[in-house]
């Protein structure tokens, strides 16, 4: 008998051992790795697309939104420089161990309907050389909101990048002269993403060519229509990208699953056509999926 319970006690004494150890490890900490990338932008005489982020917040499991007191110095970060999965790291945060659902950025930016500032922190660069500043709906107070999930692990880092599609995020407004930064972004887990890339020959010269992303079976025509007011074609499309002079691409950051592939051109003149849809590309996580296709 005196055995069975000296057992039972080593039993209940290791229980409790092990629970504490789960409930500091619950309470743990580990980091969280930040980038931005981009898609391109439809407008043909943009340069560049500057944004000077000037502070982050992070959200726990859908609970209250908790500033990043590591985030200190602004940085202006030139988002067209970031495509074909280049991307910029913004910091390393210390974050407490969890599940966390989403991402908020606090920039440098006039907010839509104040007044035109003479130097603001985020703008549009022209082809020509004019400057004309980037309108963001809220942007210095509440922040631009990032929707996604990620885990920070206990004393390790889990690396995020947040994805600014610029053809969907930037719109031209009012008599053509203001610029709008709506929020599109997504936030990709790194080591769960893959990636398509490939080449399309039998290109004609003179026409640009662009490649739509679409998850499986969400395309439809309709979605190739000439925009209205300030909306945008192909407007379900998840990224895309322009074909280099070669009809190589890129996409990189795409979580794992089945994706259409929508190849429009586009004359001189501005006349739009879906060449070619290639269906049901399958991504794997940290694995590349090799298209190539002709016109």
């Amino acid at each position: 008998m005196k055995r069975i319970q000296t057992a039972a006690y080593f039993f209940v004494l290791a229980s409790l051992l092990f629970a504490c150890q789960q409930d500091d490890a619950a309470s743990g900490t580990g980091k969280l790795a930040l980038s931005v990338t981009d898609s391109p932008i439809d407008a043909s005489n943009v340069k560049a697309v500057y944004v000077t982020f000037t502070g982050l917040e992070y959200q726990n499991s859908g609970g209250n939104w908790t500033t990043a007191t590591e985030f200190t110095k602004a940085q202006l970060v030139n988002l067209l420089d970031l495509q074909n999965g280049k991307t910029s790291l913004l910091g390393e945060f210390n974050l407490n161990a969890g599940n966390y659902t989403g991402l908020r950025f606090k920039l440098d930016a006039p907010s839509r309907g104040a007044n035109t500032p003479s130097n603001p922190g985020c703008y549009v660069e022209l082809i020509s050389g004019e400057k004309k500043p980037l309108f963001v709906p809220s942007g210095s107070q509440s922040g631009y909101k990032a929707n996604g999930n990620f885990t920070v692990p206990i004393n390790f880092t889990v690396a995020v990048t947040a994805d600014f599609d610029l053809r969907k995020s930037v719109v031209l407004t009012g008599s053509g002269s203001t610029y709008i930064l709506n929020p599109t972004l997504k936030i990709i887990v790194n080591n769960q993403a893959g990636e398509i890339k490939g080449t399309i020959s039998n290109l004609l010269s003179t026409n640009k060519y662009i490649i739509y992303v679409y998850e499986k079976d969400k395309y439809t025509a309709s979605e190739s229509s000439e925009p209205t007011g300030e909306n945008v074609s192909f407007p379900n499309a998840i990224t895309s990208t322009k074909l280099e002079s070669n009809g190589s691409y890129q996409f990189s950051f795409l979580a794992a699953g089945s994706y259409d592939l929508i190849i429009v051109s586009e004359t001189s003149a501005g006349i739009t056509k879906v060449e070619k849809t290639i269906a049901g590309v399958i991504v794997e996580s940290k694995k590349s999926t090799l298209v190539n296709s002709s016109l």
